[in-house]
């Protein structure tokens, strides 16, 4: 089964404009463009035909071709990355039989999340996308609850069903919880991990749907496939050890950098 990985890819990020070329050092102590950390996380998953960078700006293609990945440019008017890798889809001639979203905010993502996405996928014939989530630990859970309690987007949250089908997902954290969590507990709180890989049929279809009242609120583009009556499964993932957390604001760089430091990531 073919797998095209597509990192989509925009300058005019509303939260933090110009994301993709800011640089974030790690335990060598060489920096090293967000986009391209994002880019080679891609290039280490197994089971991948091909990998490109989807943009719409030459600042981020010139980037991208200076290390070595190939581009596709797509139009400004993709209203979110799933739009983008449906617009790449289609521009590389289709034929892809799982096209997966790496979006270029997740640099911390390890393979086994993308490669345990994929299986996950071709095992849910019923399901049209899939996206992975991860128990968030008391450490995790309160990195999310702070960012919550200081005005700032963070992570997203998910709940499913006992057929890991989505019920929705969030940027407040939920499910609620009033218990304390020690740092390694594991929590009943799941960290949506901002990863997507879709059958050709749903992503090609997703562009014609309009933008309905939860894709809206929440500004989540997956909300579109659920309000289009989709489904969405949820993988869960393992962490093995490995911190992750996505570059949604200008306060996640040193964050980042901290845990690509203590993990001993280039």
């Amino acid at each position: 089964m073919s797998v095209l990985i597509a990192i989509p890819a925009r300058y005019a990020s509303t939260r933090y404009p110009g994301k993709p070329l800011v640089p974030l050092t790690g335990a060598t102590g060489k920096p090293m463009t967000l986009i391209e950390r994002s880019w080679r996380a891609a290039m280490s998953v197994s089971g991948v035909d091909r990998v490109v960078v989807a943009t719409d700006d030459d600042r981020i293609r010139a980037a991208a071709e200076g290390f070595g990945a190939e581009v596709v440019m797509t139009s400004e008017s993709c209203a979110n990355g799933t739009e983008r890798c449906a617009e790449a889809h289609d521009r590389l001639g289709g034929g892809y039989e799982i096209v997966v979203n790496l979006q270029g905010d997740a640099p911390l993502t390890p393979h086994w999340f993308i490669e345990d996405l994929v299986n996950g996928l071709r095992a849910a014939p019923e399901a049209g996308v899939a996206t992975p989530v991860l128990r968030c630990d008391g450490e995790a859970l309160n990195g999310l609850l702070n960012d919550r309690r200081n005005g700032r987007v963070g992570g997203t949250t998910a709940v499913f069903a006992t057929d890991h089908s989505a019920l929705y997902f969030s940027k407040e954290v939920i499910p609620f919880t009033a218990e304390t969590y020690a740092v390694s507990d594991p929590t009943p709180v799941f960290h949506h991990v901002g990863v997507y890989a879709y059958r050709p049929d749903a992503l090609a279809a997703y562009p014609s749907w309009p933008v309905g009242p939860l894709e809206q609120l929440e500004g989540l583009e997956q909300l579109r496939f659920m309000e289009n009556g989709r489904k969405v499964l949820c993988v869960e993932v393992e962490a093995k050890g490995r911190q992750f957390w996505e570059l949604n604001n200008p306060q996640d760089v040193t964050k980042i950098e901290s845990m690509m430091s203590a993990m001993g990531l280039e």
